[in-house]
C-alpha cells in the first residue's frame, strides 16, 4: 500500500517553479512539510503603449505539507503566494487548497486550484518567458487557476496501470470563463480589457481529462471537456447559454528532447438568428492552436534549452452587423486573438538559478481582435491598436529553492 502511495504522489503538490528544489522543513512520525519559492527578475522590451512592457519582476512563496493518517489515506494541503514587484504590484493567492489521497482509489481537494483543463494545455505552457495563452485566459472553461472547485483525481487507473490517469472536478460557483450577458456591443474588449458583452464572473461549472503515458515511449496524449452549468435564461438582447471548451494535446518528453502539440476550442453559445447561409453567428468560436519545441543540451557549467515555438487562437463565426472595425469581406472567419512566432533559451545554471531569454514575434495584424488586447492605451492615427502588433524581447533572471 505504501509503495502505492508513492506512486501517486500528493497531486499537483509541487508542479509549480521551484518544486525541484523545495526546502524540507519538518518530516517526522509521518508529518511533512516542504517550503519553496521564486524570485524572477525580468523585463519585456517593446515598442511604448503594447501592454506588458517595462519590468515584470515577481516573487513566489509557497508551501506544501502532507500528513499519514492511516496505513492507505494521507492528509494533504497547499498554499502560494504572488507578489509582483514591477509595473504591475497586484498580488495573489495562486493556490490553497486540501484533500484526502486514499492510495488506488484517488484522491479529492477543495479549494484555490488548477482548472482541470490546466493539466492538457500545460503540455505547451514550457516557454522561457512568454506563452501560456491556452492554460492562462478567461476564454476557457476550468482553464486557469480557480476559486472553489473540487476535483478527484486517480494517477494510476485504480492501481491497474501506472500508464492511465484521469480526473473530474466541478466549480462551486469558482470558474472565472467567460459567459453570454446578452450584450448588443463589440465583441472583442471593453475598456477594462475584458471581452464586452461577455461575462467572467463566478458561476458553477465541471469537466474532466484523462491522459494516456504511451508505455515508455515518453509520448504522453490527453484530452479535456469543461462547461459551465446553470439551465439557460433569457436576458434583453440575448439569451445566455453555457460556453463549452474542449481540448487535446500530445507531448513527447525523451532523450532530452520535448515536443507538444496543443488544440482548444470554445464556444460560446447565445442566442441569435440563423444567417442567410445557415450559421447562428451569434455562437461565436474561439479556436487555438500551440506548438513547442525544445531541446536540453548538458554543458560543463548547468544545462541550456532552446525553444521554438508557434501560437495561435483566432475568434471567428462573428456578426458582421456594427462589428466593421474587427470584420470584413476578406475576413469572415474573425481575427486573431494571439499569433506569433517564439525563439528562446533557457540556461540553467544548477537547479536553483536559471538565465531566460526569448524573442516573440509578434504576427499580429493591425486590426485584430488580439492588436486591441495587448495594447494597454490608444495611440493616435489610423490604426489605434497598432503598439500590439509589435515584437517583444523577454530577458530574466531567476532564483528558485
Amino acid at each position: 500500500m505504501k509503495r502505492n502511495l508513492l506512486a501517486i504522489a500528493i497531486p499537483a503538490l509541487l508542479v509549480a517553479a521551484g518544486a525541484n528544489a523545495s526546502i524540507e522543513v519538518w518530516n517526522k512520525d509521518g508529518n511533512k512539510v516542504d517550503f519553496y519559492g521564486r524570485v524572477k527578475a525580468a523585463n519585456h522590451i517593446t515598442d511604448r503603449g503594447q501592454d506588458g512592457e517595462g519590468d515584470d519582476t515577481s516573487a513566489r512563496l509557497g508551501m506544501s505539507g502532507q500528513t499519514q493518517i492511516t496505513d492507505g489515506i494521507t492528509g494533504y494541503g497547499r498554499w502560494e503566494y504572488e507578489a509582483k514587484a514591477g509595473k504591475n504590484s497586484n498580488n495573489e493567492v495562486r493556490y490553497a487548497f486540501a484533500g484526502l489521497n486514499f492510495g488506488d482509489a484517488g484522491s479529492f481537494d477543495y479549494g484555490r486550484n488548477d482548472g482541470v483543463l490546466k493539466a492538457i494545455t500545460a503540455y505547451t505552457d514550457v516557454l522561457p518567458e512568454f506563452g501560456g495563452e491556452a492554460a492562462n485566459n478567461t476564454w476557457n472553461v476550468l482553464s486557469a487557476r480557480t476559486k472553489a472547485v473540487a476535483t478527484y483525481r486517480n494517477n494510476n487507473f485504480f492501481g491497474l496501470t501506472d500508464d492511465l490517469s484521469f480526473a473530474l472536478q466541478y466549480a462551486d460557483n469558482g470558474d472565472n470563463s467567460y459567459t453570454v450577458d446578452g450584450k448588443r456591443s463589440s465583441p472583442f474588449f471593453d475598456e477594462d480589457g475584458d471581452l464586452s458583452g461577455y461575462k467572467g464572473d463566478s458561476r458553477e461549472a465541471y469537466g474532466a481529462n484523462v491522459q494516456w503515458n504511451i508505455f515508455d515511449t515518453g509520448l504522453t496524449v490527453g484530452a479535456g471537456y469543461a462547461q459551465t452549468a446553470g439551465k439557460s435564461k433569457y436576458v434583453e438582447g440575448g439569451e445566455v447559454k453555457k460556453a463549452k471548451t474542449w481540448t487535446t494535446g500530445i507531448k513527447y518528453d525523451n532523450y532530452n528532447l520535448y515536443l507538444a502539440a496543443t488544440y482548444f476550442q470554445t464556444k460560446f453559445n447565445t442566442w441569435n438568428e440563423k444567417g442567410v447561409d445557415g450559421e447562428r453567428y451569434g455562437n461565436p468560436k474561439i479556436k487555438g492552436v500551440e506548438l513547442v519545441a525544445q531541446y536540453g543540451i548538458d554543458l560543463p557549467v548547468g544545462r541550456l534549452t532552446p525553444s521554438l515555438a508557434y501560437v495561435q487562437h483566432k475568434y471567428s463565426n462573428i456578426n458582421s452587423d456594427d462589428y466593421d472595425y474587427w470584420y470584413d469581406d476578406e475576413h469572415k472567419e474573425g481575427r486573431n486573438l494571439a499569433k506569433y512566432v517564439s525563439l528562446g533559451a533557457t540556461y540553467d545554471l544548477n537547479k536553483n538559478f536559471s538565465a531566460i531569454v526569448e524573442y516573440k514575434f509578434n504576427l499580429l495584424k493591425k486590426r485584430d481582435a488580439g492588436a486591441e488586447l495587448n495594447t494597454s492605451h490608444e495611440s493616435n492615427g489610423r490604426y489605434p491598436f497598432k503598439p500590439g502588433t509589435k515584437d517583444v524581447l523577454g530577458v530574466g533572471l531567476i532564483y528558485q529553492f
